[in-house]
């Protein structure tokens, strides 16, 4: 089987296109590129939808915690406080057992003159449930993030504002939070590159995987047992990782680059990787 042929057959595999049966034996590097690159559909998926959705909400809950009404203070701070303070891998289960309490065949919201009936099946499986979880994960996180920034806000900028006659909404938008996403932007880095590591841990979670297709460390994990040879699909499943955080380095920097476009070449924060190790 040539190479082209292997990437025809299994390129797609994970998202449900392809050969359904994995190859038993006689294994060739190809086979291990190409099937551990197919699973890394399913944790860029993760990734970049966690980090969409979860910057959106971050920005809420940053803003939340800055509030000078307790009613919207205290609520984001016992949720940064409860997804930075427990481990991933926990809340993952927590939420799989929470999904299938619900009712298998949905929940109604009576409206008055309608009703809608929300879907609650597709929480228990991977591609909604665990992308839930990372959501409300990164968000807690970058939340904190994006609070010392805005804490960190020269107070000269805000009070510049306010002599322009700036207020409000303009106020937010033209000065707050562009000083926000600037001083922020460095430290959120580390957590968008952290979020799509712990991706991987989808794999080990209690949510099933569509139609049995894992992620990149499923296919990793499926070669080491199968040749008990550890040394190649992990280094390869590395090599994937190293080079989307490469990847996510030089497009946030470009990102800092433009955020600080309007400073002197010598006051620019540089960007610095620092990977977390752990939570």
């Amino acid at each position: 089987m040539s190479c082209w042929t292997t990437l025809h057959d299994y390129g797609l595999r994970s998202i449900g296109y392809g050969e359904r049966l994995l190859p038993k034996s006689d294994f060739t590097l190809c086979d291990q590129f190409v099937l551990i690159g197919s699973g890394l559909i399913w944790n860029l998926y993760f990734g970049i939808l966690a980090l969409f959705f979860g910057f959106f909400l971050a920005t809420a809950v940053g803003l939340g915690k800055s509030a000078k009404s307790a009613w919207v203070r205290m609520p984001s701070q016992f949720f940064i406080f409860v997804f930075r303070g427990s481990p991933l891998f926990i809340q993952f289960f927590l939420f799989y057992e929470a999904f299938v309490l619900l009712p298998k065949m949905g929940v109604t919201i009576p409206l008055g003159f309608t009703e809608i009936n929300l879907e609650t099946r597709w929480l228990t499986r991977a591609w909604l449930g665990a992308l839930i979880v990372l959501v409300l994960n990164t968000a807690a996180y970058s939340g904190e993030i994006f609070y010392g920034a805005l804490k960190s806000i020269p107070k000269g900028e805000i009070e510049a504002a306010d002599a322009y006659g700036l207020s409000g909404w303009k106020r937010f938008r033209r000065i707050i939070w562009p000083t926000m996403m600037r001083l922020a932007w460095p430290a959120y880095t580390n957590e968008a590159i952290f979020m799509l590591h712990a991706t991987t841990l989808v794999f080990f979670a209690s949510f099933p995987a569509w139609r049995q297709s894992g992620d990149a460390l499923y296919y990793a994990s499926y070669f080491a047992d199968k040749t008990f040879n550890p040394f190649i699909p992990y280094p390869i499943f590395a090599m994937y990782f190293i080079l989307i955080t490469l990847t996510i380095t030089f497009v946030f920097g470009r990102i800092n680059r433009h955020l600080n476009r309007h400073l002197p070449q010598e006051l620019r924060p540089k960007m610095r990787l620092r990977p977390q190790i752990m939570r």
